[in-house]
C-alpha cells in the first residue's frame, strides 16, 4: 500500500483578474501533484508556464481559485497562526540569494530571523551555527559576522538554505535554486540538497527550467506547460523515454541528449486565451509534421481537451498522440 504523500495538490487552479475586461489569466489551470516523504520532485517547464505560481500556491503565498492542498494529510488553515506553523514546516528557497538577503544584516541575523519570527526559543547561537554547518559553511564561526557582499554567490545561497534549515522544515520548495550561480558551484548546491535528504529525510520540490538539473537531483519529474502538468513520472523513465512532444523538445536541447534540437515555433499562448483541445497543439512538431494525422488523432489534438493528470508516482502523459501508442 502506497504511503500518503507529504504534500499533495488536487485540482489546483490559480487565476488572476484580466485587464480592461479581458478574461482572467489562468496561470495554474488544474494541477494534481504529490511530493512524498524524503522525495525530491522536479517541476520543469519554460518561463511563463506557471511553475513558480504553482509553487507559491502550494506555500499559501497565493490563494488558489479552486482545488486544495494537503500537507501531512491535512489542509493548512487560512488563519495567521495556522499559516505560520505551515510555513515553518515548508520553507521556500528563492533563486536570487542577493535579493533574499538584507545587505545590512550579518549572516547570523539573516539565519536567526526565522527563529525570531516564529518565536522558537532555545540556544539561538547554537541553532544558527548548526544550520550553517549543515548548509556547508564550516566552521560556522567564520561566517556569523559577515555581510552578504563579503560572500561568494554559492556562499550566499548556502546562507539562504541555512535560514530555511534553522526552522527544521520537513519540505523545501526551491525555486530555480542554482539559476544565478556559476556552473562550478551549481553541482555543489545540488549535492547539498541530496545530502540534506539523506541526513534529515528532507523532501524537496525543485522548480526549474533545466531538465539536466532534474536528471541530477530528482526522483520524479513533472513537466508543466501552460498551467498544467503534461507529463510526469520517475525521472529515469521520463528523461530516457519521453512521450510528450513538449518533453522531447526540452530534452533535445541538452548537449548530452545527442538528439537533433527541436525548435518550437512561436511563443506559448496567452493564459487568458488557452486554445481548445491539447493546449500544446499550436506549437506541436508532431502535429505540424503530419504524424498526428497519420495516427488518426489530429482532430482530437485540435479539439478534445485532455484530463488533468493524477499526481501519483506512476508515469503519466497528457497527449492524444502518445495515448494512441505511437
Amino acid at each position: 500500500m502506497t504511503a500518503p504523500a507529504l504534500l499533495s495538490a488536487t485540482g489546483l487552479c490559480v487565476a488572476f483578474p484580466g485587464r480592461r475586461g479581458r478574461a482572467p489569466a489562468r496561470a495554474v489551470d488544474g494541477v494534481d501533484l504529490d511530493v512524498g516523504r524524503g522525495e525530491i520532485v522536479a517541476l520543469v517547464g519554460e518561463s511563463g508556464c506557471g511553475k513558480s505560481t504553482l509553487a507559491r500556491a502550494l506555500l499559501g503565498l497565493v490563494a488558489p481559485t479552486a482545488g486544495r492542498v494537503l500537507f501531512d494529510g491535512r489542509e493548512p488553515g487560512r488563519g495567521t497562526r495556522a499559516l505560520k506553523e505551515y510555513r515553518r514546516r515548508v520553507q521556500l528557497v528563492l533563486q536570487d540569494p542577493s535579493g533574499s538577503l538584507n545587505p545590512r544584516h550579518t549572516v547570523y541575523e539573516a539565519v536567526a530571523e526565522g527563529l525570531r519570527i516564529h518565536g522558537l526559543r532555545g540556544d539561538e547561537r547554537a541553532a544558527v551555527a548548526e544550520a550553517l554547518a549543515r548548509a556547508g559553511l564550516r566552521p560556522p564561526e567564520r561566517f556569523l559576522l559577515r555581510h552578504p557582499h563579503e560572500l561568494s554567490g554559492g556562499q550566499r545561497q548556502r546562507v539562504v538554505i541555512a535560514g530555511a534549515l534553522v526552522l527544521g522544515p520537513e519540505l523545501i520548495v526551491a525555486d530555480e535554486p542554482v539559476a544565478s550561480l556559476d556552473a562550478s558551484v551549481r553541482g555543489e548546491i545540488l549535492a547539498l540538497l541530496l545530502r540534506l535528504r539523506g541526513e534529515l529525510g528532507l523532501s524537496a520540490l525543485v522548480v526549474t527550467h533545466d531538465l539536466g538539473l532534474a536528471w541530477n537531483v530528482a526522483d520524479r519529474v513533472a513537466v508543466m506547460y501552460l498551467g498544467r502538468i503534461v507529463e510526469s513520472g520517475p525521472v529515469e523513465e521520463v528523461l530516457t523515454a519521453p512521450r510528450h512532444p513538449y518533453t522531447r523538445a526540452l530534452l533535445s536541447v541538452l548537449p548530452e541528449s545527442g538528439a537533433e534540437p527541436v525548435v518550437l515555433s512561436g511563443e506559448p499562448p496567452d493564459t487568458s486565451r488557452i486554445p481548445a483541445g491539447c493546449r500544446f497543439h499550436v506549437r506541436c512538431p508532431v502535429l505540424a509534421s503530419g504524424a498526428a494525422e497519420r495516427a488518426g488523432v489530429a482532430r482530437a489534438c485540435r479539439g478534445t481537451e485532455l484530463p488533468v493528470l493524477p499526481g501519483g508516482p506512476d508515469s503519466r502523459v497528457a497527449c492524444h498522440w502518445a495515448a494512441a501508442g505511437t
